[in-house]
């Protein structure tokens, strides 16, 4: 079988063309922006040990496995992430939570920033290159992803404070009165019994759902963050695509200023934030 037979092979079984791409280049050990390499080698054959390794890539790609998963790798904001089942793959719509994030946050200032629910660290670390004077700290409840986060920080040699959360306490590693200038987080936030779901069966579920609603996270973050924020602190929340007006309402009951939301690159409200300017 040649190059250009396996994409025809992946392409008739209904996996998208850049899908299949994206798994050749990682099989034959070529970074992820060579595609044209694909064209001008299109001919080229896989040998069977390749060929078994193509099938078995093919079929988990088909079963719902991320492509990020099998590669082992994932761009995002400039960076390159080293994903797996530990973490959710690093979607682009969350780049909305970091252009929001940067432009709360004017370069040079020297800021603390914490990130809720790190995951592979996307957020933190797409931070930290852009708002160096900034000081960022992020926490996972999962060690496992705290595991990977971490080790794409030392990886990329960016300088992120790592801590270990808790579950259901969102800022159990912050002794009352530890304050931040930016609390940022993409959370949980997909109903228990969402048909979505289906879908999403190889990402971790505890990074996913959120009670019945899919609220329940974002609520303990909006109620919790108050005795964690600087005065005048934003609080900043990725959500899901019809979770706006529910999410603004919590901030507002809250006591937030200035709240409202930020949509994506398809329009869909995608994020949404307040500033904290009570009494500390």
């Amino acid at each position: 079988m040649t190059l250009a037979q396996a994409l025809v092979q992946a392409e008739s079984a209904g996996l998208p063309r850049l899908d299949a791409q994206m798994l050749l280049l990682h099989l034959l050990g070529c970074a992820p922006h060579e595609r044209a390499w694909l064209l001008t080698h299109d001919s080229e054959p896989l040998d069977a040990a390749l060929l078994a390794r193509w099938r078995d890539l093919l079929a988990r790609r088909l079963a719902g496995a991320p492509v990020a998963y099998l590669t082992g790798r994932k761009a995002f904001y400039g960076l390159e992430l080293h994903v797996d089942a530990r973490v959710l793959d690093p979607r682009d719509d969350t780049e909305t939570l970091v252009d929001w994030v940067l432009t709360a946050l004017p370069k040079g200032q020297v800021a603390r920033v914490l990130d809720l629910g790190a995951g592979s660290g996307a957020v933190a670390l797409a931070i930290a290159p852009e708002r160096s004077a900034a000081r960022a700290t992020a926490t996972d409840a999962s060690l496992g992803a705290l595991a990977v986060a971490r080790a794409n920080g030392q990886r990329l040699n960016l300088p992120v404070r790592w801590l270990p959360g808790a579950w259901h306490d969102w800022f159990a590693p912050f002794a009352s009165g530890q304050r931040f200038d930016l609390i940022v987080s993409n959370p949980p936030y997909v109903a228990e019994d969402d048909p979505h779901l289906a879908a999403l069966t190889h990402e971790p579920p505890t990074a996913l759902t959120s009670g019945p609603d899919g609220l329940r996270d974002i609520r303990r973050i909006v109620a919790g963050a108050p005795a964690h924020l600087a005065s005048g602190g934003w609080l900043l929340l990725e959500h899901g695509y019809d979770q706006a007006p529910a999410v603004r309402a919590l901030f507002t009951q809250a006591g937030y200023a200035h709240v409202q939301s930020r949509r994506d690159l398809a329009g869909i409200e995608r994020c949404s934030g307040g500033q904290w300017t009570g009494a500390i």
